[in-house]
């Protein structure tokens, strides 16, 4: 009996579970990663997220930072200097994906339809900089909207990126194959067999090229884009189509590259289920060659947006 009562009371995995609604639209918003859990608009499950008593899988909803993507063997220069990060992807050899996916946030500032989390990431190897981040979530009818921002803490210039990594899925439960998938970008990132650029090719007449929407069919795709086509408000759109509407990635100034991963390596029974459309500020390998890494100085700051939205068919 008291073994049965200390399950009963165990914590969720992922700490303490935020819920902020606005009309029919729910959003779930996790304590330990600060993470995307759970996004529904009425009946319908926009994202493929997770529950309190799962680990998180696959990344899912999980806020990158102070990197987003690989790092080859977690080695990087910064000024200079030669820093080792911890390998966490052990058989591709990589750093991925920051060091902020499994720490615990504090909650700050919340309200019915919104919250924001905070956390500061001290030095540690590979990174010995002093970083405090904010997450902010807001809901509207159909939507949410996230803001990302850090503040460096300490003395020493940081190298720094940001992603997130949500999962769309399919509008009215049909395959990935079988929906339309639009990503305004003019540039994506070839990438050898552990996902580190090889080169970057334009997507005119490349299989890659889904500027005008298309169906997926089989396309397998983890693949970095840029060169992201803007609307009138700065945003780039990114749009998954079915039957049962649509639904979209809005990428906000600073987020200059999109990932798009369909989940082929995903365990069974999420391979292939939804789609992985991540908000990143540099590509992978970022800290490697520099490409679009920002330089944080002591004291700066930095923030951007981004943001799903559901559209009814």
């Amino acid at each position: 009996m008291q073994g049965e009562a200390r399950r009963a009371s165990a914590p969720a995995m992922s700490g303490e579970q935020i819920v902020i609604e606005s009309g029919s639209t729910s959003v779930t918003v996790v304590e330990v990663g600060a993470g995307l859990a759970t996004m529904t608009v009425g009946d319908r499950d926009v994202v493929d997220g997770f529950g309190p008593d799962e680990m998180v899988p696959s990344a899912r909803g999980q806020v990158l930072l102070p990197w987003p993507n690989r790092i080859a063997g977690g080695q990087y220069r910064w000024d200079g200097e030669l820093a080792q990060l911890p390998v966490n992807e052990v058989d591709l050899n990589t750093a991925i994906h920051g060091l902020v996916r499994f720490t615990a946030w504090r909650i700050g500032d919340r309200g019915p339809d919104r919250v924001e989390l905070n956390h500061r990431l001290w030095p540690s190897p590979g990174y010995p900089h002093t970083v405090d981040l904010a997450i902010g979530y807001v809901v509207g009818p159909g939507q949410v909207t996230v803001t990302t921002s850090a503040r460096n803490a300490g003395a020493s210039t940081a190298p720094f990126g940001a992603g997130q990594h949500p999962y769309l899925l399919p509008p009215g439960g049909i395959s990935l194959d079988d929906c339309t998938l639009r990503v305004p970008a003019r540039h994506y990132m070839e990438t050898d067999r552990r996902g580190l650029p090889v080169a970057e090719h334009a997507v005119g007449g490349a299989e890659l090229d889904f500027r005008d929407p298309r169906r997926l069919g089989d396309a397998r795709l983890d693949t970095a884009f840029t060169g992201l086509d803007r609307d009138g408000s700065g945003r780039a759109v990114v749009v998954l189509e079915g039957h049962a509407g649509a639904t979209s990635v809005w990428l906000g100034p600073g987020y200059t590259w999109v990932q798009v991963f369909t989940g082929d390596t995903v365990p069974a029974p999420r391979t292939r289920r939804a789609v992985a459309v991540e908000p990143m500020t540099c590509p992978p390998n970022a800290f490697v060659t520099g490409r679009d890494v920002i330089r944080l100085e002591p004291g700066a700051t930095w923030s951007a947006t981004w943001g799903i939205a559901v559209e009814p068919a």
